[in-house]
């Protein structure tokens, strides 16, 4: 893949290196990291899910933070040993992994869930009530008041 130079864009933008910052990250190969599987999903207009299988870990074995608009979500297994099997074949992973997700600014993580192997994560969307588009009534313009005169009774 094409490395693209943002530094031309530095000189005339004021605040944007994060973005430049994320699209060279996003450019750069993923190293073939596929595990552990996972899925992404919109469950409602500012509404996520992130689903990751994590079969054979248990909620201590998995640890999830969110900071500065990144989810890592780590997962290290205790390595069990028994004196009395040996494994003929293993095809159950049970390496540990890291993977990040880029999350968009306003986003929060609402809570997770381990259930039947598969770690939920739910995501939502807080764009605060200044930042939300408003309407701004338009008033009439005043009318010019008429001026009445009293009379003087006698």
């Amino acid at each position: 893949m094409r490395h693209v130079d943002f530094s031309p864009l530095y000189r005339s933008t004021v605040g944007f290196d994060r973005l430049f910052t994320m699209l060279d990250s996003l450019a750069q190969p993923d190293n073939g990291q596929t595990y552990p599987p996972y899925n992404i999903e919109r469950t409602g207009e500012d509404a996520y899910r992130i689903s990751m299988a994590v079969a054979g870990f248990s909620e201590d074995e998995i640890s999830i933070e969110a900071h500065r608009n990144v989810l890592t979500v780590k997962g290290e297994k205790t390595e069990e040993q028994t004196e009395s099997s040996e494994f003929l074949h293993r095809g159950i992973a049970a390496r540990a992994f890291e993977r990040r997700f880029q999350l968009a600014d306003h986003v929060e993580v609402q809570g997770a869930a381990l259930k039947n192997g598969l770690l939920h994560i739910e995501l939502k969307r807080n764009i605060p009530e200044e930042m939300k588009p408003r309407r701004i009534a338009i008033a009439a313009a005043p009318a010019k008041a008429k001026q009445i005169e009293a009379q003087a009774s006698k």
